[in-house]
């Protein structure tokens, strides 16, 4: 009885966590690659998404991620790897919709059932006036020290005019 109330308020706690989360950015699909032949199941891939930073407009991020195969990655119970490699650019006039901190999610998902997440945060280097975005995954219980950074200068596009600095809008 005890044990079924514990999983009923961890299941609240976490259904309540997502939808109180901000507006992430939505991954696009680019294109796989098969690294390891599996026979009668599906390879194991490097996968190669993009994303557009959601609260940075003029900003996208591409990530590869390797993608498990076999029976497991058939049935989407495979425990990836923490291996992400992230590049971030700056694709038109950068524009800050909202105010934000140091450190804030641009884009989570998943990497396996229950316990592994991938994230893409985003931070300011107010000196050098440059956007700074850190992928790492995390487990509930320890995470991996394996990350990728990418940084985009925040430079004048076009006849937009002047840039605007990053550390108006993200403290």
């Amino acid at each position: 009885m005890r044990r079924s109330i514990v999983l009923s308020a961890f299941a609240a706690m976490v259904f309540g966590l997502a939808s109180a989360a901000p507006a992430m950015a939505q991954e696009d699909l680019i294109f796989k690659k098969s690294t390891v032949w599996k026979a009668l199941t599906p390879d194991d891939k490097l996968a190669v998404y993009g994303v557009d930073d959601p609260l940075v407009e003029g900003v996208a991020c591409h990530y590869t991620v390797p993608e498990k195969g076999g029976v497991k990655g058939m049935f989407g119970v495979a425990e990836e790897v923490s291996e992400v490699s992230l590049a971030c650019r700056q694709i038109g006039p950068i524009r800050f919709k909202d105010k934000a901190e140091q450190g804030d999610v641009v884009f989570r998902e998943r990497r396996s059932l229950i316990w592994k997440k991938m994230q893409i945060v985003r931070g300011c280097d107010a000196k050098r006036n440059v956007l700074v975005y850190l992928v790492y995954s995390d487990k509930l219980i320890d995470g991996s020290p394996q990350n990728s950074t990418s940084t985009v200068p925040i430079m004048p596009w076009g006849s937009a005019g002047e840039a605007p600095k990053c550390s108006d809008w993200i403290r």
